[in-house]
């Protein structure tokens, strides 16, 4: 099951992404998994389900992850890079002398580590010597609490994540209250404080969402509008020259470009820029999300041999946020938008089979391995292969938010 994973983002005060925490499928809270100690490290990282490595599944961004005590006691954190992870010590290990002295032992190692799900009860002040984030459930403990105990961390030098942020209003409450980092999908939700319109200023990509919504794809007419828009030309080249979509071809025209890519591939790129272009404002992991979405509901619908001309499944993917990305409900949002009528359907939450794509990228990003497996059922797909396109989905998400953003550093693919 170690390759049954999924991953939260954790956002730093401008919202840009610090970290993902990792929770991996093994029943017991999303935990590492409890192993045997003799079993071999290239085992346990290569497992016959893994398709990538740990570093592009965090998009080479630091990663939290949850031990329980057997795996803490076994020092299971040292086949990981210290560099790059961040042991979290779960709420369940008890705080006896053998669980500091091997906490001890995994810091010395050069190891961060984070107390999960912290509810300040003094039981876990044996810890504080050996701690450098502490994770406060915003859910679990009131407001009054938090801002009575805050001061302590804050005077040892321990950074502080505010987990289960759920909305802007709490994103901005312990913002303020000196909050280092935030965990929650309030970033994935309208601002219902502001409004803003589509951007109907950038004609040209208005008009190629609106050539790509038609089934009669008119090459010429969408050859017409990149000609006209520089910075239009530029992010096709740039896209199409990405080593996931071409690994053979150097592609240096405009028309060679939109030949090569074909209509299916040219009318997703366009939904990719246009969406991109609306969420200019918004944190980049918004974007990051809608594309692994979008991809991923791409792929169930082949699974499924459905044929769709524009591609549905992968259009209900990315733009399934697009009222957090405006600031907009969904049913005002869809009607302005020149998408096929099944689309907006499943995008304003009525039964079908794109909805059913959607809800499992649901479960996939919150880790809610039981829907998982009601959905997989339902769809007469194996959990097996949903865990592989997911993470094919992310891969590729990695890929293109780095096309679209030239700061995003290279992922690397494990074949």
């Amino acid at each position: 099951m170690f390759a049954y994973i999924a991953r939260h983002p954790i956002l730093d005060s401008d919202k840009n992404v610090y970290a993902y925490e990792l929770l991996f499928r093994d029943g017991r809270k999303n935990c590492f998994p409890d192993i045997k100690p003799d079993e071999a490290t290239s085992k346990i990282i290569t497992g016959s389900h893994l398709t990538l490595g740990l570093e592009d599944i965090a998009c080479h961004k630091t990663s939290f992850i949850n031990f329980h005590k057997e795996t803490l006691m076994h020092g299971f954190p040292s086949m990981l890079d210290p560099e790059t992870v961040v042991v979290e010590i779960v709420e369940a290990v008890p705080t006896d002398s053998e669980m500091v002295t091997a906490c001890k032992q995994i810091k010395d190692m050069g190891y961060k580590l984070a107390l999960d799900d912290h509810n300040f009860d003094p039981r876990w002040d044996v810890f504080l010597p050996f701690v450098d984030i502490i994770k406060v459930d915003t859910l679990r403990s009131d407001y009054e609490t938090i801002a009575r105990n805050i001061a302590k961390f804050q005077q040892a030098k321990v950074q502080l994540v505010a987990e289960k942020v759920e909305t802007h209003e709490d994103f901005n409450r312990f913002r303020d209250l000196g909050f280092d980092y935030f965990q929650g999908f309030f970033f994935s939700k309208p601002e219902v404080i502001r409004q803003r319109n589509l951007p109907t200023s950038k004609l040209a990509l208005l008009e190629l969402l609106q050539e790509s919504a038609n089934r009669e794809f008119n090459f010429e007419r969408v050859n017409a509008i990149f000609e006209r828009d520089v910075g239009l030309s530029y992010m096709l080249l740039r896209f199409i020259n990405n080593p996931t979509i071409n690994k053979r071809y150097k592609i240096s025209s405009l028309r060679h470009a939109l030949n090569y890519l074909g209509e299916m591939e040219l009318k997703k790129f366009i939904s990719i820029l246009a969406l991109a272009n609306m969420g200019e404002e918004k944190p980049m992991e918004l974007l990051h999300l809608s594309l692994v979405r979008a991809k991923f509901c791409e792929l169930v619908s082949l699974a499924k041999k459905d044929q769709d001309n524009p591609p549905k499944g992968f259009l209900v993917g990315l733009f399934s946020l697009l009222d957090a990305l405006l600031d907009q409900n969904m049913l005002n949002l869809v009607d302005k938008l020149p998408i096929d009528e099944e689309i907006k359907s499943a995008l304003c939450g009525q039964e079908g089979r794109l909805k059913s794509y959607l809800a499992l990228a649901r479960a996939f990003e919150s880790a809610n391995w039981l829907a998982l497996i009601k959905l997989s059922g339902q769809l007469e797909l194996s959990q097996k292969m949903l865990h592989g396109l997911f993470n094919q989905a992310i891969v590729w998400g990695n890929e293109i938010r780095q096309s679209i953003s030239p700061h995003f550093p290279k992922t690397k693919v494990t074949n």
